[in-house]
């Protein structure tokens, strides 16, 4: 599971927008504004999840932690 915070870290990492990632995820802008939202892990379909989850991944982005310890992100393969 992803966290809100990690969400938004990884949109700003990449500099993305809500739009972006909703583009990027197949998701709608407005479940990427409810899902960031949240404190600790957004209440949510497993799928839309994956799916912000797969579409970071593929732009580099990997998750480190778990929700209760130390959730964070890191740029795996630097952006050109």
């Amino acid at each position: 599971m992803i966290t809100s915070a990690q969400i938004r870290a990884a949109r700003g990492m990449l500099d993305w927008s809500r739009k972006d990632l909703a583009q990027y995820s197949g998701l709608s802008f407005a479940s990427m504004m409810r899902l960031e939202s949240f404190d600790g892990v957004p209440s949510s379909n497993f799928k839309t999840l994956e799916a912000i989850k797969f579409a970071f991944e593929k732009a580099g982005i990997e998750f480190i932690g778990t929700p209760d310890d130390r959730p964070g992100v890191r740029l795996k393969n630097p952006v050109s």
